[in-house]
């Protein structure tokens, strides 16, 4: 993927590592757009020079007035990128856990799909382009305090595998980034192995510019996750994340 020239839309840039990216992409010479709820953040990222549009990727209404304002914008926009998404705690013996989960679902899985379905038909009307979804080293080892969130991510991948397959010769690339725990968004305070942003941002960026780019996006630190099944590490690893169940206030006391 060449970085210096893309039209890029991050939907659910305005913190962490999609804030993080945007700006790297800026710098490799690209045009960046990003995409968000918060309007003192998108109003930081405007005078930081990047294209600014609000969306809600949980409102179907929203994704289309985004995506209209964005191609009216960018009518050369080339790249998508899916980041938008919540990481909630969950006791499943508690029923009021499905508030969370109907949330992260909607945000996580539904979102995605949302923001993909609205920008499919541009790109390959383009006849090139690419979509960049975000899932996580949960999707493939999960996090039990935080089954839905693991759940949403896992289903993107599927989803995104499916998505490459239908959108095969179209030019339409899909590419799935796979992040580890990133210190943001609080993970440096629950996780001390959390892998730094700039670390995190860097590889990334170079695993992009690899021709060809690789459908997965896997740093380093996430590799681990991703192939614990085919390394017969799987179940040791779920096992030594379950004592994370302790974070669980019910767990507490």
């Amino acid at each position: 993927m060449d970085l210096s020239n893309r039209t890029v839309l991050i939907v659910g840039g305005t913190s962490g590592i999609g804030r993080e990216l945007a700006r790297r992409f800026a710098a490799a010479g690209s045009t960046v757009a990003v995409g968000g709820r918060s309007p003192e953040a998108l109003s930081e990222l405007a005078d930081e020079g990047f294209g600014a549009i609000s969306i809600d990727v949980t409102d179907s209404a929203s994704v289309a007035s985004a995506r209209d304002a964005a191609l009216a914008r960018y009518p050369e926009l080339d790249t998508v990128v899916t980041m938008s998404g919540v990481m909630l705690l969950e006791d499943l013996c508690d029923p009021a856990h499905f508030e969370a989960a109907e949330t992260t679902i909607d945000t996580n899985l539904l979102g995605t799909i949302r923001v993909i379905d609205a920008f499919t038909p541009h790109l390959v009307q383009r006849g090139a382009g690419t979509f960049i979804t975000v899932t996580s080293g949960i999707a493939f080892l999960p996090f039990p305090p935080m089954p839905s969130y693991a759940a949403s991510k896992a289903a993107v991948h599927a989803y995104s595998e499916a998505l490459r397959a239908q959108l095969d010769g179209t030019g339409v690339d899909v590419v799935e980034l796979v992040p580890p725990a990133v210190d943001t968004a609080g993970q440096e305070k629950v996780n001390p192995h959390a892998l730094a942003l700039d670390d995190f941002a860097t590889e990334v960026m170079h695993l992009l510019s690899q021709d060809p780019t690789s459908h997965e996006i896997l740093v380093k630190g996430v590799r681990v996750h991703r192939w614990a099944e085919r390394e017969g590490t799987y179940d040791d690893l779920v096992a030594q994340r379950s004592k994370a169940l302790a974070m669980l206030p019910s767990r507490q006391g």
